[in-house]
């Protein structure tokens, strides 16, 4: 995992959803009443920020539209006025999965560092990890999230946090209760082999061989296989006539294509018509953007036919649902996939 990750750091892995990884990066550094910066990309950051004021932190909570990463600017603005370095840590979510947005982490590592705060980064990965670039190192990260089920291809029930020696030194100052979660308990027994509770053994097996497809294609090609799906999905869209919820070419997401359906059109009811005619799941968009918005996925265990598949499938619903759409975003896929396709052919001697 310390490769996928990019670290030399301490990677622990939980029986538990991603949920519970957001509850150890907290719990672990952090004390009751300590403030956070939260940056909202959609409903996994308000999520996170809900589970933080559970645990009784000051959430200082960056509003957004939902339609790109997190302002970078206004997190530095923030920190900047921190004069007394009250915030503890600044969190945002690498890849938000409902909306199609990526947050540019490097440079919220060099917000915090221009305004010379020493507050702890952590990072959501849930969504991203083994799909888009990520290192945890050299960007400076203090704390990363991980989840089984999205990037790494199994079903949900593994976490993960990576995390910095700064980040193991506050737990010697954090009072958060935490018993599962703590970070101690788990290097103790990991250094042996062990874990300090009953591990999660079959999804064990499942992670060490997800571990070897990924890197026997190499993690370089992974990420540039999910750029080119990410590529020709938003190629369809636009072919479609339709609107791509992130508004920030900057922040495309190659994990996944959030799609806005056109004003009047039920975005779960186009989504019901699918899975019924076509025998296929599109996301449904979660938070404020329930009936608005359908998402499609291109993560994981994915090659260019079953993205060219899942394309059709969306573009044969468009029709029998009577969405207002224009032909031809399968063929824009497909040309897209060609010319990439030629492209990566070895030349002739």
């Amino acid at each position: 995992m310390k490769r996928v990750f990019a670290t030399e750091a301490n990677v622990v892995i939980y029986p538990a959803s991603g949920t519970g990884a957001w509850e150890a990066a907290l719990v672990n550094t952090l004390s009751p009443g300590d403030r956070v910066l939260m940056a909202e990309t959609g409903q996994f950051a308000a999520l996170w920020r809900k589970l933080a004021e559970r645990l009784q932190l000051a959430v200082e909570f960056i509003p957004g539209d939902w339609r790109r990463g997190a302002d970078v600017a206004a997190i530095e603005a923030k920190l900047v006025a921190d004069k007394a370095h009250a915030i503890r840590a600044v969190c945002v979510v690498h890849n938000e999965t409902s909306t199609g947005a990526v947050t540019n982490v490097p440079a919220v590592r060099a917000a915090i560092d221009r305004a010379g705060h020493p507050a702890l980064l952590m990072v959501d990965t849930i969504s991203s990890l083994g799909s888009l670039d990520y290192r945890h190192d050299e960007w400076g990260v203090d704390v990363t999230i991980g989840g089984s089920q999205k990037g790494l291809m199994l079903p949900p029930g593994l976490s993960f946090n990576a995390f910095s020696a700064k980040a193991l030194a506050a737990t010697d100052r954090a009072t958060m209760p935490r018993s599962y979660w703590d970070w101690r308990e788990m290097l103790a027994s990991n250094a042996t082999g062990y874990f300090p509770y009953t591990p999660a053994t079959n999804l064990l097996y499942g992670l060490a061989e997800a571990l070897a497809m990924l890197f026997e294609e190499g993690l370089p090609n992974v990420y540039a296989r999910h750029d080119r799906f990410g590529e020709a999905t938003r190629r369809a869209v636009r072919a479609w006539g339709l609107e791509i919820q992130c508004a920030e070419p900057a922040d495309y997401s190659s994990v996944l294509t959030g799609v806005v359906m056109p004003e009047g059109h039920s975005a779960d009811a186009f989504r019901r018509v699918v899975l019924e005619r076509c025998d296929m799941s599109l996301g449904q968009g979660l938070g404020r953007l329930s009936g608005k918005v359908f998402r499609i996925g291109h993560l994981g265990w994915f090659n260019d036919l079953m993205l060219c598949g899942t394309l059709a499938g969306v573009e044969m619903g468009l029709a029998l649902a009577g969405v207002p759409h224009r032909k031809g975003g399968v063929d824009a896929a497909m040309g897209y996939l060609v010319d990439a396709a030629r492209h990566a052919l070895p030349r002739a001697a």
